[in-house]
């Protein structure tokens, strides 16, 4: 086994108590930079140290995020909070153990190696200590020695049993979310803003509005900055009275340029372009007998979790406190200081929790709409939560994708030649890394900050829109490009696995197509292309015995089976799934088969959470989603017009979990997102031979590619 790799977190911060302190009742205190956004992260950190120092995992308090006292590690996003937070920690909680059983040996003048520990007491020589006795100031402020973490040896996660403690209050409402915090002196805060970049405000409108607004009973005060208008209110009954009658007053005018929504593709590969080679190679293959080519793709989809975005700010003198649920506590915190020109430490983000989050929402907004109210309320903090319309209108959208792939197979129907080519907007606009601030309301004032062109992450921390371009399958001749189109009429950014999502339903439904052409089980191709692979080829045949894939018999009507597979991120957890898809009126996902390999796994309940939340909202993404846009900006404001799965929708999922205690822990979040999508769409051209290629695949879209496959 390869030693673990040290994070950058820890190296950006290696002092011990950066990350693991004791509280005066022997408690151990655990701090992390990444944030709980329902995936259950503190829960699986806490495990880990636990583990690793051998308490009861009861003895371990995670401490809430926040830039005063937690490590900066960056966002929380990408399935790597557990690779990250997770080893630094592992390797913190390894070198307090063995500091602290140092000590002890040398208070007793005994070598360290006979002095045992359990449930986290050292014992030798019939004396005894606690972490609480050993560990002190001096022994905290050194640098963590990354050697005292030892090799696993094949042992399993020792602390997994235990479930969240945070569950049993959510299900019965009694969590206290961002949403429920009401500190003393509170005002209620709503910012009003257009639903395009390009809008400007109509000022015969606004004279017209602003009296009326100041008429509502309740508001204290109403506040304009350019496109903003801001309204202060003792109660949210006033503010929501505000809100008619901004909705009604016509306040911005201006249209902005989308596509039609069919033709999405077309739209993306007739833009500016910022073309990349992401990988090529060129090695000897016999001559190609057939080649297939095919496009994929779908359109912006929105963000709608049921959670509102809800921020909290307080000015005191010419310091910022912000609570919010954002991904990133040092990014907001960066973003917020450019914003209102205040040195970083003039700013703190505490998180809180909201519900439900997956990918860059409008948390980050929200906070700098609170905190640029905030700064007209005398000192008062300020509750801001948008309203639904709001949510769904501001929220950044996650990009459109057009895919093309031609793939060629030998005389043998081997693979010898894979192209593919993406077009689709960067997947990133988050806060904290550009010169700028990268929060809507900084773009909006009357002296506004450049909007930033969305970006991608390079390919090798898992890139944007190429996330899983490269195909895992093994060919000699190897083309993918990557075109990233430089217009921007409405926000996007990142979403749960980003690119992935279309770029697995490209390669893995065209190895169906090719399996399909050459009359072989696609089970078995891929199989044959994967003989350097044998994690991969392991889900793919775990995900198989658990379906029964052949399965034998006399199918029903109507109902197929698909398969999908992908090591996401082509560094991350390995994941293969298998669909049973029912198409009547519709295409509806009976049941999930799925396989993952997450490397050690931490916390196997909250990792089968995860993976199959991934799936469930991946099939809804490729089932429903998409997002209605027109000249006004986005026009899918509510559930009716932008409708998602319901808990009738969610079909049956079994998730296993092939367990590698030697290998690194991988994020469990993303990686069956992609595969999902690709067998649903594998399951339904089992069921009907149409080939969907586009998401959705709604009722309407169905029927059109029957239409023209003539089926």
């Amino acid at each position: 086994m390869k030693p673990a790799a040290i994070p950058e977190g820890l190296r950006a911060h290696p002092r011990l108590d950066q990350w693991l302190t004791l509280a005066p009742d022997g408690v151990i205190r655990a701090m992390s930079g990444k944030v709980d956004i329902g995936q259950g992260i503190s829960h699986a950190l806490r495990l880990i140290v636990a583990e690793e120092l051998q308490v009861a995992p009861l003895w371990v308090d995670m401490v809430p995020p926040s830039t005063r006292h937690s490590p900066d590690e960056g966002v929380t996003s990408g399935s790597l909070s557990v690779q990250h937070s997770g080893a630094a920690l592992r390797f913190a909680a390894a070198h307090l153990r063995e500091a602290c059983r140092a000590r002890f040996a040398q208070r007793l003048g005994v070598p360290p190696a006979v002095v045992t520990l359990a449930g986290g007491v050292f014992r030798a020589h019939g004396e005894c200590a606690g972490y609480g006795e050993l560990a002190d100031a001096a022994l905290l402020d050194a640098a963590v020695d990354t050697s005292h973490l030892a090799p696993r040896g094949g042992r399993a996660s020792t602390t997994g049993a235990p479930g969240r403690s945070d569950v049993a209050e959510k299900v019965f409402g009694q969590f206290q979310y961002i949403q429920d915090l009401a500190p003393a002196g509170m005002v209620h805060g709503a910012i009003f803003r257009p639903r395009t970049l390009q809008a400007q405000v109509h000022e015969d409108a606004w004279r017209r509005l602003l009296p009326r607004l100041e008429a509502v009973e309740g508001v204290s005060q109403v506040v304009r900055d350019g496109l903003l208008v801001g309204v202060l209110a003792e109660g949210e009954h006033a503010l929501a009275q505000v809100a008619e009658r901004v909705e009604l007053a016509g306040l911005w005018q201006g249209e902005t340029d989308v596509p039609q929504p069919h033709d999405i593709a077309g739209w993306l590969r007739s833009q500016p372009l910022d073309s990349v080679v992401i990988q090529q190679r060129q090695d000897a293959a016999p001559a190609a007998a057939r080649t297939f080519r095919a496009e994929y793709g779908r359109g912006w989809l929105q963000h709608a979790s049921i959670g509102l975005c809800c921020a909290l700010a307080q000015w005191t003198g010419g310091a910022l406190q912000v609570w919010s649920h954002t991904q990133g506590i040092f990014n907001l915190r960066r973003d917020l200081a450019l914003a209102f020109g205040l040195p970083a430490d003039a700013v703190t983000v505490s998180h809180a929790e909201g519900a439900g989050c997956y990918g860059h929402n409008g948390a980050d907004d929200v906070a700098f709409d609170a905190a640029w109210l905030a700064r007209h309320a005398g000192g008062r903090p300020v509750r801001l939560q948008w309203t639904r319309q709001q949510e769904m209108a501001n929220a950044p959208l996650a990009p459109a994708m057009a895919v093309r792939v031609e793939a060629s197979v030998d005389a043998e129907g081997r693979l010898v030649a894979w192209r593919q080519d993406v077009w689709s907007q960067g997947h990133g606009t988050r806060p904290g890394r550009g010169a700028t601030p990268a929060l809507l309301g900084a773009w909006q004032l009357a002296e506004p900050a450049p909007v930033p062109m969305a970006v991608n992450q390079p390919p090798a921390t898992g890139g944007g829109s190429d996330r899983n371009a490269v195909p895992p399958y093994a060919v000699p001749r190897l083309d993918v490009h990557n075109h990233r189109v430089l217009a921007m009429p409405l926000r996007v950014s990142a979403m749960r696995a980003l690119g992935a999502h279309v770029n697995v339903l490209a390669a893995e439904s065209m190895m169906d197509e090719i399996a399909h052409a050459l009359a072989r089980d696609p089970l078995a191709y891929r199989l044959e292309h994967l003989d350097h692979d044998e994690r991969a080829r392991a889900v793919l045949l775990e995900a198989a015995r658990m379906a029964r894939w052949p399965e034998a018999g006399p199918r029903e009507p109507g109902v197929g089976r698909g398969l999908g597979f992908a090591r996401y991120k082509n560094t991350g957890a390995y994941c293969a799934v298998v669909a049973e898809v029912e198409v009547l009126q519709q295409a509806r996902v009976r049941r999930l088969w799925i396989a993952a390999d997450l490397g050690l796994v931490v916390h196997p309940d909250g990792a089968r959470n995860q993976v199959e939340g991934g799936a469930i909202q991946a099939a809804s993404w490729t089932l429903r989603e998409q997002a209605d846009l027109g000249p006004e900006g986005v026009r899918s404001r509510d559930w009716a017009t932008y409708p998602i799965h319901r808990f009738t929708d969610v079909p049956t999922v079994d998730v296993a979990l092939v367990d590698r205690p030697d290998s690194p822990s991988l994020g469990a979040g993303e990686c069956s997102v992609g595969p999902t999508a690709a067998a649903i769409a594998n399951a339904i051209h089992d069921a009907l031979g149409i080939r969907m290629r586009v998401m959705p695949f709604t009722a309407d879209n169905l029927m059109r590619e029957a239409q023209q496959q003539g089926a």
